[in-house]
């Protein structure tokens, strides 16, 4: 029979590397939400939990219309929150870049005006206004990468909950087990070299190393192709 490696087992997606998906949330602002002068007021329904997500969603109505965004610290359930360049800066609250103060910190922040909101979304993520120059905005990412955006983006107020989680130790294996499985990632991932050469290319021999290049050709059969796939360079930096 023909080598099947890992690689090919986890991109047909066989049930040993199928993620938790039947309860993920489609998280990011509607398209409808007011970017002018007009304010509507909705209020959070729910704080819940979203396997494969660091932090907690938060479930919010607004003119009977429920959508999912990342909570916020300090959000709970019951709030009010305005929505339009026309709302407070207060946290929780869905408002334009544009208009917000410079040194504000905001999250679930759209790249362009109607995609829902992309950027700092993880727990503990925030992002902070720097200028403000005519109808563009300069915002810091966590990163530390400065990016233009428009000032009809979206944003929501606050610092995503959550910071800290990667604090606290695993403690057994099985919750990182099921933590991978939520992320549709392979735990334990088992290396290479000590496999056998029918499951993996670099396997076979007592040796813990290649023993040959790592790269690959893009064209190199499914197979074969594992490692270093067409590799731009290779070897030490002089």
């Amino acid at each position: 029979m023909p080598r099947r490696i890992r690689a090919q087992r986890i991109g047909q997606g066989s049930p040993t590397y199928v993620a938790s998906i039947q309860r993920r949330y489609e998280v990011g602002f509607p398209a409808n939400l007011p970017r002018n002068g007009e304010v509507i007021n909705g209020y959070v329904r729910d704080i819940l939990h979203d396997p494969g997500r660091g932090a907690p969603v938060a479930e919010i109505e607004v003119n009977d219309q429920v959508f999912y965004i990342p909570a916020v610290q300090g959000m709970h359930v019951g709030q009010r929150i305005e929505i339009g360049s026309g709302a407070s800066p207060s946290v929780g609250n869905i408002v334009p870049v544009g208009v917000l103060p410079e040194g504000a910190v905001v999250s679930t922040i759209e790249l362009k005006p109607g995609d829902g909101g992309v950027l700092a979304r993880s727990s503990g993520a925030y992002a902070s206004v720097i200028s403000q120059v005519g109808d563009r905005t300069i915002i810091r990412l966590p990163s530390r990468k400065l990016v233009e955006l428009s000032g009809d983006c979206l944003a929501v107020v606050g610092v995503v909950a959550g910071g800290g989680r990667t604090d606290k130790p695993m403690l057994k294996a099985g919750k990182k087990y099921w933590l991978m499985k939520a992320r549709h990632r392979p735990y334990p991932r088992v290396r290479g070299v000590t496999m056998v050469p029918a499951r993996h290319p670099f396997g076979g021999g007592s040796h813990k190393r290649i023993g040959r290049p790592e790269t690959v050709k893009r064209t190199a059969p499914p197979g074969r192709k594992v490692g270093l796939i067409a590799a731009r360079r290779t070897g030490k930096k002089k």
